[in-house]
């Protein structure tokens, strides 16, 4: 309250939920590098982006050759593209029909409590699905959410500076049978989707919109959505402060 009767009120931090469509893994790894860069100096808001990618199989931290049994040449001739990445975890798909989203985040929004950071992208995940009909869960002996007797959601995160990067995906009416050639997350739980769940395709654009939403609001952000040239324009603007201050913090 202020003098003359006045409320001030005070908006929450903003969430810039960005859909960047189908996107090349390394591009968008470039993309969320340059956005940590940014986020770590301070000189953007939280970032969310949410996309598809071609096939790919990515190789966290933890990743044993066994997780790719046919032979790295052998996935190549499907056409499934293999990246070694510093996200934690182990090795794990991606595709079209898949919603994939990185969070660039400051865990101080959670105190950085990096289990409270995965059990809220978790839960997020949950309340969208069951907004679309599926009857998520966790397993206390994996990260990512279960459907039935298969697992609909990957997490894997790298956390530098106190800021996140990589995320979750989520199948939704993607081709499951590039999971059961490997080891998907070192597990052998089958892959499981939105479609195979509900009969029911073409939700990426729904779901889209519930996990921004059940996220933000799990975070006490306000989402607003930003589309990708601005975003760029925005990042632009600020990386020469950006890199400038992330020199002198070091």
């Amino acid at each position: 309250m202020v003098g003359g009767g006045c409320t001030i009120e005070f908006m929450p931090p903003e969430l810039l939920v960005t859909r960047l469509g189908r996107v090349d893994y390394d591009e968008a790894l470039a993309l969320q590098r340059r956005l940590h860069a940014a986020r770590a100096a301070g000189a953007i808001p939280d970032v969310l982006l949410l996309l598809e990618h071609p096939p790919v199989y990515t190789r966290g931290r933890r990743a044993e050759a066994a997780e790719l049994p046919m032979g790295e040449d052998w996935y190549r001739e499907q056409g499934i593209a293999i990246r070694d990445v510093d996200r934690g975890g182990k090795t794990t798909y991606h595709g079209p029909g898949q919603l994939v989203g990185y969070p660039i985040v400051d865990t101080a929004i959670v105190g950085r409590d990096v289990v409270k950071f995965v059990r809220t992208i978790e839960d997020a995940l949950i309340a969208a699905l069951a907004a679309e009909g599926v009857a998520a869960r966790r397993d206390e002996n994996g990260r990512g959410v279960w459907a039935g007797e298969g697992k609909v959601a990957s997490l894997g995160l790298h956390i530098a500076g106190g800021v996140t990067t990589h995320g979750f995906a989520v199948n939704v009416d993607c081709d499951l049978a590039p999971f059961t050639w490997i080891k998907p997350c070192g597990l052998d739980d089958p892959a499981t989707s939105i479609l195979e769940q509900t009969g029911q395709s073409h939700r990426m654009r729904c779901l889209q919109r519930r996990a921004a939403f059940e996220l933000a609001s799990r975070l006490g952000l306000r989402q607003r959505l930003i589309s990708r040239d601005r975003l760029v324009d925005l990042l632009t603007a600020v990386e020469p402060v950006a890199t400038h201050d992330l020199v002198f913090a070091q």
